[in-house]
C-alpha cells in the first residue's frame, strides 16, 4: 500500500531524510519509530504530498505522490497528532463537511455518518458543537473525518498521546478493527508499548537513516550477539534503546536486572 524508495530530504545543508527505503503491505499496522528529530514527521509528510522530496519517491498503491497526487490522495486520510478542527461544527457536521471536502457521493450520506458516530462512540454527541470535546472524542471525530471518502490508508500521527488509558485502549481497539477490515493503518509514535503490542511489523529511523524493520522477533537479530536468553527476553523498548544509541548492552542489562 506504501512503498517509499531512497526518500531524501534536505533542508539546506540538514538531510532531515537520507535515502528512506521501506514498503507497507495491505492490511497491515505498520509502526514508525524513532526518537525526536529522526525524520519521521518529514518522511509522512513526504508520503503525504504535504512536501517534495529532494529525491526518492513515495508511492500510494499505484500511484506516485508527486505525480499523481489527487489519485493518489484519494487513497488515503490523515491524522496529525494535533488535529485542526472546526470547533463551531458539529461532529455530524464536521463530518459532512468532510465528505463535502472528498467529493463523496454515497447513496446514504447521513447513514455512513451514523454508523461512523456509533463505530467511535460518538453517536450521543453527534448534535454537540467539537469545541465542547474532550481530546480523545477530538481524536475520534478527526479519524471518522479521515474514514468518511473509505480510504485504504489510514496514517496518524501519536494516535494516543493526551489520551487517558480508557481513550488510548478505545482508540487502540478501532485501529486494530480497521485492519480487520481491510484498511492498511500506518502510525507514528513514541509509544513502544503500545507499538509493540499493536503493531504487525515496525520500522526504526534515527538521524534520518531507516536503521531497522520487521517484526520484534526479526528485529532481535540486529542486536548485537546476545545469550539465547537474553535475546528472547528483549523487548521492543529495548531494542530500540540498543539500535538508536540510547543505551549500551551492559547499561541495558543492568537496568533489566
Amino acid at each position: 500500500m506504501i512503498v517509499c524508495q531512497n526518500l531524501t530530504k534536505q533542508f539546506g545543508e540538514l538531510t532531515a531524510v537520507n535515502d528512506m527505503s521501506f514498503e507497507v503491505a495491505e492490511g497491515e499496522l505498520f509502526g514508525f519509530l524513532g526518537p525526536n528529530g529522526a525524520g519521521k514527521t518529514t518522511t509522512i509528510k513526504m508520503i503525504t504530498g504535504l512536501l517534495r522530496p529532494t529525491s526518492g519517491r513515495a508511492m500510494i498503491g499505484e500511484y506516485d505522490i508527486e505525480t499523481h497526487p489527487l489519485e493518489a490522495k484519494r487513497l488515503f486520510g490523515y491524522i496529525p497528532d494535533n488535529p485542526f478542527l472546526y470547533e463551531k461544527l458539529t461532529g455530524r457536521e464536521y463530518l459532512a463537511f468532510m465528505a463535502d471536502l472528498y467529493a463523496t457521493v454515497l447513496p446514504d450520506r447521513s447513514q455512513r455518518i451514523d454508523e461512523l458516530l456509533h463505530l467511535f462512540d460518538l453517536y450521543d454527541k453527534g448534535n454537540e458543537m467539537v469545541q465542547g470535546y474532550s481530546r480523545g472524542m477530538r481524536q475520534k471525530i478527526a479519524l471518522a473525518g479521515a474514514l468518511i471518502h473509505s480510504p485504504k490508508l489510514i496514517l496518524m500521527d501519536e494516535p494516543t498521546v493526551g489520551l487517558d488509558p480508557q481513550s488510548a485502549q478505545a482508540m487502540q481497539d478501532i485501529l486494530r478493527e480497521l485492519c480487520r477490515r481491510g484498511t492498511t493503518v500506518f502510525i507514528s509514535t513514541h509509544n513502544l508499548g503500545i507499538a509493540e503490542k499493536l503493531c504487525d511489523r515496525v520500522a526504526i529511523v534515527n538521524k534520518g537513516r531507516m536503521i531497522a524493520q520487521g517484526t520484534v522477533a526479526e528485529l532481535r537479530a540486529h542486536v548485537e550477539p546476545m545469550t539465547e536468553a537474553e535475546t528472547a527476553s528483549l523487548s521492543l523498548e529495548a531494542i530500540f534503546f540498543l539500535l538508536t544509541g540510547s543505551a549500551t548492552r551492559e547499561e541495558l542489562m543492568r537496568y533489566l536486572g
